[in-house]
């Protein structure tokens, strides 16, 4: 999209293909933490929860090297066009993976909270909501790594399965709610937790946006 191309600037390469690494680094901490919060949920399991909540702090050090090799290349290297888009979208990925990585860390809370009293109904509906956010993540960093605009949008497509699942299991756990007031209080925190998912579902639709406006400098609303 840009009309005039750059010359090649060896160590402004350098520094994004540095900030790309540690965008995908975070990436991958994520899709672990969501399946090691899960673990945590259905198997009632708190070290495995501590294990999520103590990790969060690798995915924080991760952002915080994001924003200053991102600002670091702002300032010595003086971006231009496709440079400086990289650069402003690869900032914003780093800030959506963290919050993801806080997603988790709430799941992992709850987890913990629900450890020492009995399941409420079945709990194979969370996993399969747990499971569907996950291949949202693992698609969007593909994307990403392949620089493929079109499997982002594809992969932001496909959030309505995350949606779908998501009010089903909130209606479900609403009417055990409303079927026996001892259910609310694990009902409720399992809401959340659904919530939480749902919510990365979104982030991962924000992280597409952001990889159309980085590859082919189109801002396009994909939610």
């Amino acid at each position: 999209m840009d009309a005039i191309p750059q010359p090649a600037r060896p160590v402004l390469e350098e520094d994004l293909e540095r900030i790309r690494s540690v965008t995908l680094a975070m990436g991958d901490l994520v899709d672990q933490a969501i399946h090691r919060a899960t673990d945590a949920l259905v198997r009632r399991d708190v070290a495995i929860a501590n294990e999520v909540i103590r990790g969060d702090v690798a995915v924080n050090a991760l952002q915080a090297d994001a924003r200053q090799l991102c600002f670091t290349a702002i300032i010595t290297q003086a971006p231009v066009a496709r440079d400086l888009r990289e650069i402003m979208g690869f900032q914003h990925m780093a800030g959506e993976l963290e919050r993801m990585g806080d997603h988790c860390v709430n799941i992992a809370r709850v987890a913990r909270d629900l450890a020492d009293l009995p399941p409420l109904g079945d709990y194979v509906d969370i996993p399969k909501l747990s499971q569907q956010v996950a291949v949202q993540v693992r698609d969007i960093l593909s994307a990403l790594v392949a620089h493929d605009v079109d499997r982002a949008r594809a992969t932001a497509a496909r959030d309505d399965l995350v949606n779908r699942l998501y009010h089903r299991l909130v209606d479900e756990l609403i009417l055990l709610m409303s079927e026996n007031p001892e259910n609310v209080y694990r009902g409720t925190n399992l809401i959340a937790v659904c919530q939480n998912f749902e919510r990365i579902g979104d982030r991962v639709t924000n992280l597409a946006e952001d990889l159309v406006f980085l590859e082919a400098g189109d801002i396009e609303e994909l939610g």
